[in-house]
Protein backbone atom coordinates (compact mmCIF):
# COMPACT_ATOMS: atom_id res chain seq x y z
CA UNK A 1 0.00 0.00 0.00
CA UNK A 2 1.23 3.50 -0.86
CA UNK A 3 1.23 6.03 2.26
CA UNK A 4 1.93 9.83 2.75
CA UNK A 5 4.67 8.76 4.84
CA UNK A 6 7.79 6.57 4.12
CA UNK A 7 7.14 3.18 5.84
CA UNK A 8 10.13 0.85 5.92
CA UNK A 9 10.54 -2.77 7.58
CA UNK A 10 13.85 -4.45 8.45
CA UNK A 11 15.24 -7.22 10.66
CA UNK A 12 12.25 -7.16 12.81
CA UNK A 13 11.59 -3.24 13.19
CA UNK A 14 9.04 -0.89 11.26
CA UNK A 15 9.38 2.22 10.65
CA UNK A 16 7.51 5.25 9.92
CA UNK A 17 8.74 8.78 9.36
CA UNK A 18 6.18 11.60 9.01
CA UNK A 19 7.74 13.24 5.62
CA UNK A 20 6.24 16.27 5.26
CA UNK A 21 9.20 18.74 6.36
CA UNK A 22 8.09 21.72 4.77
CA UNK A 23 5.64 22.48 7.83
CA UNK A 24 7.36 20.36 10.44
CA UNK A 25 5.44 16.49 9.06
CA UNK A 26 2.11 18.08 9.95
CA UNK A 27 -0.68 15.34 9.44
CA UNK A 28 -3.62 15.47 6.83
CA UNK A 29 -6.94 13.84 6.75
CA UNK A 30 -5.25 11.03 5.12
CA UNK A 31 -2.17 10.47 7.15
CA UNK A 32 -4.36 10.23 9.91
CA UNK A 33 -6.73 7.58 8.57
CA UNK A 34 -3.38 5.43 6.50
CA UNK A 35 -1.55 5.48 10.31
CA UNK A 36 -4.61 4.52 11.91
CA UNK A 37 -4.95 1.71 9.31
CA UNK A 38 -1.08 0.68 9.31
CA UNK A 39 -1.44 0.10 13.24
CA UNK A 40 -4.49 -2.28 13.10
CA UNK A 41 -2.68 -4.22 10.27
CA UNK A 42 0.86 -4.78 12.21
CA UNK A 43 -1.59 -6.39 15.29
CA UNK A 44 -1.14 -9.23 12.53
CA UNK A 45 2.47 -8.43 11.03
CA UNK A 46 4.73 -11.05 12.14
CA UNK A 47 7.55 -10.03 10.48
CA UNK A 48 7.10 -6.87 12.65
CA UNK A 49 8.29 -6.84 16.13
CA UNK A 50 8.66 -3.54 16.94
CA UNK A 51 7.19 0.22 15.14
CA UNK A 52 9.61 3.09 15.64
CA UNK A 53 7.93 6.17 14.52
CA UNK A 54 10.25 9.20 13.94
CA UNK A 55 9.99 12.45 11.43
CA UNK A 56 12.31 13.90 8.65
CA UNK A 57 13.47 17.45 9.00
CA UNK A 58 13.46 19.81 12.26
CA UNK A 59 9.89 18.50 13.02
CA UNK A 60 8.79 15.14 14.76
CA UNK A 61 5.08 16.06 14.12
CA UNK A 62 3.46 19.70 14.57
CA UNK A 63 0.20 18.37 14.32
CA UNK A 64 -2.98 18.66 12.41
CA UNK A 65 -2.23 20.84 9.31
CA UNK A 66 -3.92 24.29 9.64
CA UNK A 67 -5.25 24.62 6.11
CA UNK A 68 -5.52 20.69 4.86
CA UNK A 69 -7.64 20.07 8.77
CA UNK A 70 -8.06 23.07 10.56
CA UNK A 71 -9.37 25.11 6.97
CA UNK A 72 -11.34 22.10 5.92
CA UNK A 73 -13.25 21.20 9.30
CA UNK A 74 -14.85 24.50 9.92
CA UNK A 75 -16.76 24.17 6.41
CA UNK A 76 -18.29 21.11 7.56
CA UNK A 77 -20.99 20.10 10.74
CA UNK A 78 -21.38 18.57 13.63
CA UNK A 79 -21.85 15.05 12.45
CA UNK A 80 -18.05 15.91 10.49
CA UNK A 81 -16.54 16.91 13.31
CA UNK A 82 -16.95 14.20 15.47
CA UNK A 83 -16.11 11.42 12.43
CA UNK A 84 -12.72 13.58 12.49
CA UNK A 85 -12.05 13.69 15.97
CA UNK A 86 -13.15 9.60 16.87
CA UNK A 87 -10.59 8.98 14.18
CA UNK A 88 -7.91 10.74 15.62
CA UNK A 89 -8.74 9.02 18.66
CA UNK A 90 -8.86 5.96 16.85
CA UNK A 91 -5.39 6.24 16.03
CA UNK A 92 -4.08 6.10 19.39
CA UNK A 93 -6.52 3.79 20.62
CA UNK A 94 -4.45 1.45 17.96
CA UNK A 95 -1.17 2.35 19.13
CA UNK A 96 -2.37 1.44 22.42
CA UNK A 97 -3.85 -1.73 21.29
CA UNK A 98 -0.71 -2.65 19.50
CA UNK A 99 0.79 -5.40 21.63
CA UNK A 100 3.96 -4.97 20.08
CA UNK A 101 6.43 -1.95 21.53
CA UNK A 102 6.56 1.64 20.06
CA UNK A 103 9.42 3.91 20.14
CA UNK A 104 9.32 7.70 19.43
CA UNK A 105 12.30 9.13 18.24
CA UNK A 106 11.39 12.77 18.59
CA UNK A 107 13.84 14.28 16.85
CA UNK A 108 12.09 17.71 16.60
CA UNK A 109 8.72 19.65 17.30
CA UNK A 110 6.45 17.80 18.51
CA UNK A 111 3.30 19.57 19.05
CA UNK A 112 -0.54 19.15 19.38
CA UNK A 113 -1.55 15.61 17.97
CA UNK A 114 2.16 15.06 17.54
CA UNK A 115 2.80 15.37 21.09
CA UNK A 116 -0.06 13.23 21.66
CA UNK A 117 1.29 10.46 19.31
CA UNK A 118 4.47 10.94 21.35
CA UNK A 119 3.08 9.86 24.10
CA UNK A 120 1.31 7.43 23.17
CA UNK A 121 4.13 5.60 22.22
CA UNK A 122 5.85 2.82 24.90
CA UNK A 123 8.85 4.31 25.00
CA UNK A 124 10.43 8.63 23.69
CA UNK A 125 14.03 9.03 22.84
CA UNK A 126 14.35 13.17 22.59
CA UNK A 127 16.83 14.87 21.02
CA UNK A 128 18.78 17.62 22.65
CA UNK A 129 16.63 20.62 20.67
CA UNK A 130 13.79 18.81 20.04
CA UNK A 131 10.28 20.35 22.64
CA UNK A 132 6.81 19.40 23.19
CA UNK A 133 3.99 21.61 23.23
CA UNK A 134 -0.06 19.92 24.00
CA UNK A 135 -1.27 23.78 22.61
CA UNK A 136 -5.12 22.48 22.16
CA UNK A 137 -5.73 25.18 24.23
CA UNK A 138 -3.86 28.20 22.61
CA UNK A 139 -6.41 27.53 19.14
CA UNK A 140 -9.63 27.56 21.48
CA UNK A 141 -9.89 24.31 21.92
CA UNK A 142 -9.88 21.81 25.28
CA UNK A 143 -6.44 20.00 25.94
CA UNK A 144 -8.57 16.76 26.53
CA UNK A 145 -7.48 15.90 23.01
CA UNK A 146 -7.00 12.16 21.16
CA UNK A 147 -6.50 11.03 25.06
CA UNK A 148 -4.41 13.15 25.93
CA UNK A 149 -5.89 14.10 29.23
CA UNK A 150 -6.14 10.23 29.67
CA UNK A 151 -2.03 9.21 29.13
CA UNK A 152 -0.53 12.57 30.15
CA UNK A 153 -1.40 12.10 33.70
CA UNK A 154 -0.49 8.94 34.26
CA UNK A 155 3.13 9.41 33.02
CA UNK A 156 3.57 12.63 34.67
CA UNK A 157 1.23 13.49 37.50
CA UNK A 158 -2.03 15.39 37.26
CA UNK A 159 -0.71 18.62 38.45
CA UNK A 160 2.35 18.50 35.81
CA UNK A 161 0.05 17.33 33.10
CA UNK A 162 -2.99 20.18 34.30
CA UNK A 163 -0.04 23.13 33.86
CA UNK A 164 1.18 21.53 30.02
CA UNK A 165 -2.48 21.27 28.85
CA UNK A 166 -4.33 24.17 30.18
CA UNK A 167 -1.25 26.59 28.97
CA UNK A 168 -0.31 24.79 25.91
CA UNK A 169 3.21 26.22 26.93
CA UNK A 170 6.71 24.10 24.92
CA UNK A 171 8.23 21.85 26.92
CA UNK A 172 12.25 21.46 26.14
CA UNK A 173 14.01 18.29 25.74
CA UNK A 174 15.38 19.11 29.37
CA UNK A 175 12.35 20.00 31.31
CA UNK A 176 10.26 16.68 29.07
CA UNK A 177 13.24 14.27 30.89
CA UNK A 178 12.93 15.78 34.05
CA UNK A 179 9.05 15.60 34.27
CA UNK A 180 9.45 11.64 32.88
CA UNK A 181 8.03 12.44 29.15
CA UNK A 182 11.05 11.35 28.15
CA UNK A 183 12.73 8.25 28.88
CA UNK A 184 16.36 9.80 27.82
CA UNK A 185 17.62 13.21 25.75
CA UNK A 186 20.29 12.35 23.60
CA UNK A 187 22.62 15.08 20.75
CA UNK A 188 20.62 15.02 17.35
CA UNK A 189 23.10 12.33 15.65
CA UNK A 190 22.58 10.23 18.04
CA UNK A 191 18.86 10.14 18.50
CA UNK A 192 17.69 7.80 15.20
CA UNK A 193 21.27 5.13 16.19
CA UNK A 194 19.78 4.91 19.64
CA UNK A 195 16.42 4.68 18.96
CA UNK A 196 17.40 1.61 15.84
CA UNK A 197 19.49 0.39 18.46
CA UNK A 198 17.10 0.34 21.21
CA UNK A 199 14.38 -1.25 18.30
CA UNK A 200 16.88 -3.82 17.35
CA UNK A 201 16.91 -5.25 20.96
CA UNK A 202 13.74 -5.38 21.55
CA UNK A 203 13.40 -7.17 17.70
CA UNK A 204 15.59 -9.79 19.02
CA UNK A 205 13.83 -10.36 22.33
CA UNK A 206 11.41 -12.58 23.86
CA UNK A 207 8.22 -10.71 21.59
CA UNK A 208 5.78 -12.64 23.30
CA UNK A 209 6.81 -11.75 26.40
CA UNK A 210 7.20 -7.94 25.42
CA UNK A 211 3.72 -8.30 24.28
CA UNK A 212 2.59 -9.74 27.02
CA UNK A 213 4.24 -6.89 29.11
CA UNK A 214 2.52 -4.06 27.44
CA UNK A 215 -0.53 -5.69 27.34
CA UNK A 216 -0.59 -6.02 30.90
CA UNK A 217 0.66 -2.63 31.76
CA UNK A 218 -1.92 -1.16 29.57
CA UNK A 219 -4.79 -3.29 31.76
CA UNK A 220 -3.54 -2.36 34.81
CA UNK A 221 -3.88 0.91 35.17
CA UNK A 222 -7.70 -0.03 35.58
CA UNK A 223 -7.35 -2.61 38.28
CA UNK A 224 -6.71 -2.71 42.09
CA UNK A 225 -3.63 -4.24 43.82
CA UNK A 226 -5.52 -7.88 44.65
CA UNK A 227 -7.23 -7.87 40.99
CA UNK A 228 -3.76 -7.48 38.89
CA UNK A 229 -1.51 -9.82 41.02
CA UNK A 230 -4.30 -12.48 39.98
CA UNK A 231 -3.66 -11.25 36.30
CA UNK A 232 -0.32 -11.09 36.47
CA UNK A 233 -0.37 -15.06 37.79
CA UNK A 234 -2.15 -16.31 35.18
CA UNK A 235 0.08 -13.86 32.60
CA UNK A 236 2.99 -15.49 34.11
CA UNK A 237 1.85 -18.90 34.34
CA UNK A 238 1.31 -18.89 30.13
CA UNK A 239 4.13 -17.16 29.35
CA UNK A 240 6.50 -19.68 31.61
CA UNK A 241 4.94 -22.43 29.11
CA UNK A 242 6.43 -20.83 26.23
CA UNK A 243 8.73 -21.82 23.78
CA UNK A 244 10.96 -18.80 24.96
CA UNK A 245 10.91 -19.10 28.21
CA UNK A 246 12.27 -22.52 27.21
CA UNK A 247 14.90 -21.45 25.14
CA UNK A 248 16.33 -19.41 27.73
CA UNK A 249 16.35 -22.48 29.97
CA UNK A 250 18.28 -24.19 27.10
CA UNK A 251 20.45 -21.68 26.32
CA UNK A 252 21.07 -21.31 29.95
CA UNK A 253 22.00 -24.67 30.47
CA UNK A 254 24.18 -24.84 27.47
CA UNK A 255 26.27 -21.70 27.89
CA UNK A 256 24.91 -19.89 24.75
CA UNK A 257 22.98 -16.96 24.30
CA UNK A 258 19.32 -17.85 23.37
CA UNK A 259 17.83 -17.46 19.58
CA UNK A 260 14.07 -16.22 20.82
CA UNK A 261 11.41 -16.76 18.31
CA UNK A 262 8.56 -14.56 19.78
CA UNK A 263 6.26 -17.63 20.86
Amino acid sequence: MAYDFRYEVAEGVATVTFDRPEVLNALTLDIYAQFRDLLVALRRDDAVRVLLVTGNGRGFCSGGDVHEIIGVMLQRGVKEHLEFTRMTGELIANMRLLDKPIIAAVNGTAAGAGAVIALAADLRLVAEGAKFAFLFSKVGLTGADMGAAYLLPRIIGQGLALELLLFGDSVEAATAERYGLANRVLPAEQLLPTAQQWAQRLAQGPGLAHQMTKRMVNNEWNMDLLSALEAEAQAQALLMMADDHRIFYEAFREKVQPVFTGR
